[in-house]
């Protein structure tokens, strides 16, 4: 219950200040312009392919359409999710209300467990935006329904990655600018460590290769739910969350 308290603070703080009607617009904004390109190129190549019946056996919905734009989705969360977190602790450290809120007779978890539901939950509703996508490609097109389920898994695990990261960053400094900067470095790091996996090869290609966010997103993007990539993205869920507690805990014994 004293998670909720924390919870309904937070949504409360994102939507009575333009951090979520601007990060909601910016996404909005960005992800319907690659939507818009993706779905015009398909019907393009769909109008080819009825003068030329050979050309359409290759043509399809998840590759053409759905994949292109999970992707694409996937990078627009990589800029704007650390706008979400940025400011969770960060904020609280800096006015100085975070050893108020360490005071009250709530546990580290309940208030990690609250600002990060929060901040899923705006993650979850900026995902809703995007519904409209599939459903006119449904209107135009016949919908593989597989492939856009595990297309969103995909995203909801992988933003739930980067929201993790992003509220232990915030849990380690009291300047929001820092924190966001920091977050994005570190979430662009994950993105592309397996570009070296290639030129590292053996053993050490492999774990880079394994690191990095992207090689655990395809598989989704393609339809497949893969367990090892489920894992991942769980894992280094816990871990962010528990090293963000760890830190809370260390702020308390610090006094």
């Amino acid at each position: 219950m004293r998670a909720w308290a924390v919870f309904k603070k937070e949504m409360r703080l994102y939507f009575s200040s333009p951090i979520a009607y601007v990060v909601f617009a910016i996404f909005a904004l960005v992800a319907g312009w690659f939507f818009y390109n993706v779905f015009g190129y398909y019907v393009i190549l769909s109008m080819q392919a009825a003068m030329n019946p050979m050309m359409g056996r290759d043509l399809s919905v998840t590759e053409g359409v759905l994949r292109p734009l999970f992707q694409n989705i996937s990078v627009i969360l990589l800029f704007l999710l650390p706008l979400l977190t940025m400011r969770l602790f960060a904020e609280e450290k800096k006015s100085g209300t975070m050893e108020l809120l360490l005071t009250y007779p709530v546990r580290d978890g309940e208030v990690l467990m609250g600002k990060y539901v929060a901040a899923l939950a705006v993650f979850v509703g900026m995902l809703t935006l995007t519904l409209l996508y599939p459903a006119l490609v449904a209107w135009a097109a016949q919908l593989e329904w597989g492939p856009l389920v595990t297309g969103y898994l995909g995203l909801l695990l992988q933003g739930a990655v980067f929201l993790a990261v992003g509220i232990l960053i915030s849990s380690l400094t009291e300047n929001q600018i820092v924190a966001g900067v920091a977050t994005f470095g570190t979430l662009l790091l994950l993105w592309v460590i397996s570009w070296a996996a290639d030129s590292a090869g053996g053993a050490w290609g492999r774990v880079l290769s394994h690191i990095s966010v992207t090689e655990h997103f395809d598989s989704f993007a393609r339809g497949v739910i893969d367990t090892k990539d489920v894992i991942y993205y769980v894992n280094l869920t816990i871990l962010s969350l528990f090293l963000t507690l760890r830190s809370l805990e260390s702020k308390r014994w610090r006094g």
